[in-house]
């Protein structure tokens, strides 16, 4: 089994559902046991900022997949919650990255591994910092990454 870290994100609907719903359907996907999870944070749209806010969490994984086949499976699940990739950072029912895997460098036309943008993202790092914040990726922890960062906006929601 190997350790690996998912984001999450959702901006339409019913957002807290929707990631409720993903952390679920991942946990039931054979190969996956999900062993820690974020609370959800409320963020400022990123990108293309002419859209809702959006919640975002964080989820730990030990997965028997190799790093394409858990890929594959966060975009089934994606699909199967009713995913549609309009415009490149748009709004999302769902979004599932994969932002690491058990210390795996990947870089293919399907896969980059660590995340190519996680250290320069808040929205990511603020709740994988809550369940990993020991976790080194490019050379330094997630915690000593988000301390670079703004993070402005990003905010706990209650359960």
């Amino acid at each position: 089994m190997a350790e690996a870290y998912l984001g999450l994100g959702s901006n339409l609907g019913d957002k807290a559902a929707m990631l409720a719903r993903a952390a679920a359907a991942l946990a039931a996907t054979p190969g996956i046991r999900v062993t820690a999870r974020s609370r959800d944070y409320r963020t400022p749209p990123w990108g293309d900022t002419e859209q809702d806010w959006f919640l975002n969490a964080a989820l730990a994984v030990e997965t028997a997949l190799d790093p394409h086949a858990l890929l594959e499976a966060c975009l089934a699940v994606e699909a199967r919650l009713g995913r549609v990739r309009a415009r490149r950072w748009g709004p999302r029912i769902i979004d599932i990255d994969v932002l690491h895997y058990a210390g795996a460098a990947v870089s293919d036309a399907r896969l980059v591994l660590p995340h190519r943008f996680v250290r320069e993202r808040a929205f990511v790092l603020v709740p994988l910092a809550e369940i990993a914040p020991e976790l080194v990726i490019g050379g330094e922890t997630v915690r000593a990454a988000l301390a670079k960062l703004d993070r402005a906006g990003i905010v706990p929601v209650p359960p």
